[in-house]
């Protein structure tokens, strides 16, 4: 984030379908939404589950009980020949396109893609080998950490420490947190990895979201955090934001009635259009926590603050009083805190009601 600037992902995800003329679309929608970049998903279904592994229980409710994990993905795959035209298609709707990985081989696919960043998905935080291999690539690293606990944190942040240092892979967990232990190590990470909090639940029930635990990843690693939102509606963004999250993603889809196991729990394309205006709208009125008068303010100030006045008709040369001594809105004299500094000392000239006190 640059000053009180927040990047917001466009999460397509999977919600493509398998669609090619819906993928596009969705690119589209990002666009116009006002996203800085659109997301999706790239991995081989074959390699990412076996034919045994079940589904979350989100993905039952959205999808074909009886259909396997393996053949719900093996219909989401983003074909590789779609890349390269739809990285394009984004550029030239003037948004960045952004792909997360789940192996080895789509990692460097996209990496021989030219795409800016990367997106390591909360599954696989505690994946270290792939995780590492994500870091060897010297891009900026985009972490979530849905379903972690801050010791798989802590571990992840060492994995990338080490990738940035050594070319080869460690032998240990123990070589991992050699580097991990170095400052210099550590300080690397600053600029280079953003956390995003999140509940990996499809919708994320309201009193599960946890915003707090931005606080806490911010605390305990000084890095940039953001929001993996989940929740259905707005709202929790907008609070993530005014959290101080630098960086808000979130899954959109054309029509939430569309078959899948993310489109129900995605918004449609003007509810994006309205978080995008929300977020941009908070960015101008965090401000720079200064606390000063505001440029609109000052004429303000002038008629709104009170004065000291003559509480009643006085004499040049009496002794004032603390009866002799009021404060109203007068548009010029002393400040209320110098009346008391007025009593026991002679009027300067005569005072009729209401005028201001001089010293």
């Amino acid at each position: 984030m640059i000053g009180n600037y927040v990047y917001i992902i466009a999460e397509a995800g999977v919600n493509h379908n398998g669609n090619r003329d819906l993928a596009f679309a969705l690119v589209d929608a990002a666009a116009d939404a006002g996203a800085d970049a659109v997301k999706f998903q790239t991995f081989d279904a074959k390699k990412l589950a076996s034919a045994s592994a079940p589904k979350a229980d989100y993905q039952k409710k959205t999808t074909d009980a009886a259909e396997s994990q393996l053949e719900m993905l093996m219909k989401l795959e983003l074909p590789r020949e779609w890349h390269v035209e739809l990285r394009d298609h984004a550029h030239r709707r003037g948004i960045e396109f952004l792909s997360t990985a789940f192996d080895e081989d789509s990692l460097r696919f996209l990496v021989d893609l030219g795409i800016p960043r990367l997106k390591v998905p909360s599954g696989e935080l505690t994946n270290a080998p792939l995780l590492w291999r994500f870091a060897r690539t010297g891009l900026p690293l985009i972490l979530s950490t849905g379903m972690a606990t801050l010791g798989e944190v802590e571990l992840a942040l060492a994995v990338v420490a080490h990738a940035l240092e050594e070319e080869t892979e460690p032998r240990s967990e123990s070589a991992v947190w050699q580097v991990w232990s170095r400052p210099e190590s550590r300080a690397r990470l600053h600029g280079h990895v953003t956390l995003l909090h999140c509940t990996s639940q499809y919708p994320t029930p309201f009193d599960q979201v946890n915003l707090r635990s931005m606080d806490t990843l911010r605390s305990a690693f000084g890095l940039e955090v953001g929001y993996s939102d989940h929740t259905e509606g707005n709202l929790v963004s907008v609070a993530a934001v005014a959290r101080g999250a630098t960086l808000i993603e979130k899954h959109f889809t054309l029509d939430r009635n569309l078959p899948g196991p993310d489109h129900k729990a995605s918004l449609e394309p003007a509810e994006l259009r309205q978080l995008v205006c929300d977020i941009r709208a908070l960015q101008g009125v965090m401000g720079d926590g200064s606390k000063a008068p505001q440029p609109s303010e000052w004429s303000t100030r002038q008629v709104a603050r009170q004065q000291v006045v003559a509480a009643r008709a006085i004499s040049a040369g009496t002794i004032l009083t603390r009866e002799d001594l009021a404060t109203a809105r007068s548009g010029c004299g002393l400040p209320p805190v110098t009346l008391w500094e007025l009593v026991g000392t002679p009027a300067r000239r005569d005072y009729q009601p209401f005028d201001p006190i001089e010293r």
